[in-house]
């Protein structure tokens, strides 16, 4: 199969051809026409030209073509599935609900494109504001550059398409080199549903050239970037003024207090640390538990662990497949060693033969070690003992980064003070922090980025006030 650019509306040739490989076992999926910053260019002129007709399309049509693409998607839901699987190695039943939640995202979207409006603004509020009117309007901002990573390719494009498009924006989209075939067919939904020509292109390529183009470009009014914190940053410093939105990175922490429900902790830190290998932004992985049930809860988590199929993402009985790369999967093991010789005890897991690696549980980090000080994004939790819920929370917060938190306790008091003073965007109770609905807001704090997806929140970061005051 072979996937070309999507520019102006069309299919086109890039400029050099690339395989993608599932990573499970390095076999050929697709092959994808990549661009250049010459062809990203020519996306930006495209987007500048289909901004006009988003601009001026009415909120109706803009929910329309959301909600056709929606349908298309579902229609092609097992396809898209496959897809996802195949190139970013996620095992076919989280595929499948990628797909779903993808379908969620472009119906919140639409709503919010019938939804946007404005306010009044009381001008007599004030004796000086005596005769006149005021109202607030929400305009587009321009062109938006998207830039996507591998580990949800169809869901967090949308989280960015979906809500530009309501808004009235155009999106010049760079997918992760690994994971392009998703965005290229979400585009040819889109095109099937009537999108203006223009209004979103899709433009694969090498990673740092086409970003910082998309970043440092004149006509590009906005970059909405998912990935890690090195490169966030490098965006926002040659961004400039642009308005700039940075879904980062995370080591999210979990507090189990020793009134703790086990039953529902251990299995859910299973789910929220191995799912995708672990390579999710808000995976669990710095695990705090009580003195008290630090033993039992330890022994529920390995087993948890060592229990999960490993095999072909494509399998539908597969829970845990392979990491992105060879590389990712080296540089996790050689985190696991590194904390074992600190200390730390290999309580389960760690195997690793190629991209593949068995679900690992260490205990007992040291707090220098990079399996808790960094993201790990790998098959990996650590779990450390706390005495009291203070110290917990000072551990929580002893990161650099702030996206998601979570605490079992059947305490409520307990519960909103870790939720009031953790450091972090969001908090969870009797939930993992891996856990997302697509219409909450969600973002960080600290290393963690800046500004809040979500299609409400995300409309809101990609349009503009304007104020209009006449006397009456």
């Amino acid at each position: 199969m072979e996937f070309r650019v999507f520019l102006g509306g069309a299919f086109r040739d890039g400029v050099a051809v690339r395989e993608v490989q599932v990573p499970y076992d390095g076999r050929v999926f697709a092959r994808v026409h990549t661009g250049d910053v010459g062809m990203l260019d020519e996306a930006v002129a495209a987007a500048r030209k289909g901004f006009g007709a988003m601009r001026t399309m009415t909120r109706a049509r803009r929910a329309e073509i959301l909600l056709e693409t929606r349908r298309r998607l579902l229609e092609n839901a097992d396809w898209m599935a496959r897809v996802i699987a195949s190139e970013c190695g996620k095992p076919m039943r989280e595929a499948r609900l990628e797909v779903a939640r993808g379908a969620g995202t472009l119906l919140f979207s639409a709503q919010e494109a019938l939804a946007l409006a404005g306010e009044e603004v009381p001008m007599d509020a004030s004796a000086h504001g005596a005769g006149r009117m005021g109202m607030v309007i929400r305009e587009p901002l321009g062109v938006i550059g998207a830039i996507t990573p591998f580990n949800f390719p169809l869901n967090l494009s949308l989280h960015k398409i979906g809500p530009a498009l309501a808004a009235g924006n155009a999106v010049v989209h760079k997918p992760a080199s690994a994971t392009p075939v998703s965005a290229l067919e979400l585009a040819r939904y889109f095109q099937e549903a009537g999108l203006p020509e223009g209004a979103l292109n899709v433009v694969p390529g090498p990673g740092a050239a086409l970003g910082e183009a998309l970043a440092r470009h004149r006509d590009v009014a906005m970059v909405t970037f998912t990935g890690s914190p090195e490169v966030g940053v490098r965006l926002r410093e040659i961004a400039g003024l642009k308005r700039v939105t940075l879904e980062l990175g995370s080591n999210s922490a979990v507090i189990v207090e020793a009134d703790a429900d086990l039953e529902l902790a251990a299995p859910q830190c299973v789910s929220g640390a191995y799912a995708h290998s672990g390579q999710v932004c808000i995976s669990v992985q710095r695990i705090f538990v009580h003195d008290s049930l630090f033993a039992p809860f330890v022994e529920r988590l390995a087993a948890g662990a060592a229990a999960l199929r490993r095999g072909d993402p494509v399998e539908e009985t597969t829970e845990v497949s392979s990491l992105i790369s060879e590389g990712e999967a080296e540089r996790v093991a050689e985190w696991i060693a590194e904390a074992v010789g600190a200390g730390a005890r290999l309580v389960t897991g760690g195997e690793r033969e190629g991209t593949r690696m068995r679900p690992a549980v260490v205990t007992d980090v040291p707090p220098s070690a990079k399996l808790l000080a960094k993201e790990a994004f790998g098959p990996v939790a650590g779990v450390n003992r706390f005495g009291d819920l203070g110290q917990a929370i000072g551990m929580v917060n002893a990161s650099v980064y702030g996206l998601q938190a979570s605490i079992f306790t059947r305490d409520i008091q307990k519960a909103f003070r870790a939720a009031r003073e953790a450091e972090v965007g969001g908090f969870l109770i009797n939930d993992v922090p891996q856990f997302r609905a697509d219409q909450m807001p969600y973002g960080g704090v600290k290393l963690s980025g800046s500004g809040r997806e979500g299609p409400h929140y995300a409309v809101e970061e990609m349009t503009e006030r304007k104020l209009i005051v006449w006397r009456v």
